[in-house]
């Protein structure tokens, strides 16, 4: 699976692919075409005018690495990174604002998403850091038939 994040400026795209490959040879073309779903006038590919005299062994390199803050990690060809146990947390708000707690999730699933997203997790460290966030009331907790959720809750807007 490719994830793929453009920023520019204040708009936003990511596409998280399920259902076709990106490699070397077509992601430009992928960038290019997110970059037409942004607002007109609101974001462009800048290309450089100069070549740059890159030497022939990078010739190969991935094009996400020429982008700043850019993040590369297919689960199926590479090892993810462990995380320390003081890490975990950080993590975890990450998949929150990926919005992955909005339906309730279980230890095993966070676990498995954390690898989705590159980190090696201990269940252990995952369970702890979601219970100390639940009991600080960061996240919701529910217990049923000897299984834990956690999730968080839609904040409600007033008319």
């Amino acid at each position: 699976m490719a994830r793929i994040k453009l920023k520019l400026g204040e708009n936003e795209i990511e596409v998280d692919s399920r259902d076709f490959y990106v490699d070397n040879q077509t992601l430009g073309e992928i960038i290019q075409n997110m970059t037409n779903h942004l607002p007109e006038n609101h974001a462009k590919v800048v290309y450089e005018t100069e070549p740059v005299a890159a030497p022939a062994e990078t010739h190969t390199q991935s094009g996400l690495e020429s982008l700043e803050d850019a993040e590369i990690f297919e689960p199926e060809f590479n090892e993810p990174t462990h995380i320390a146990p003081n890490e975990v947390k950080s993590k975890l708000r990450i998949l929150e604002t990926s919005r992955f707690f909005d339906s309730p999730r279980t230890v095993t699933e966070t676990v498995e998403q954390l690898r989705e997203y590159g980190w090696a997790a201990s269940p252990l460290d995952v369970s702890k850091a979601l219970a100390k966030m639940a009991s600080n009331k960061e996240i919701l907790k529910n217990s049923s038939e000897n299984r834990t959720h956690y999730f968080v809750e839609e904040a409600l807007v007033a008319n």
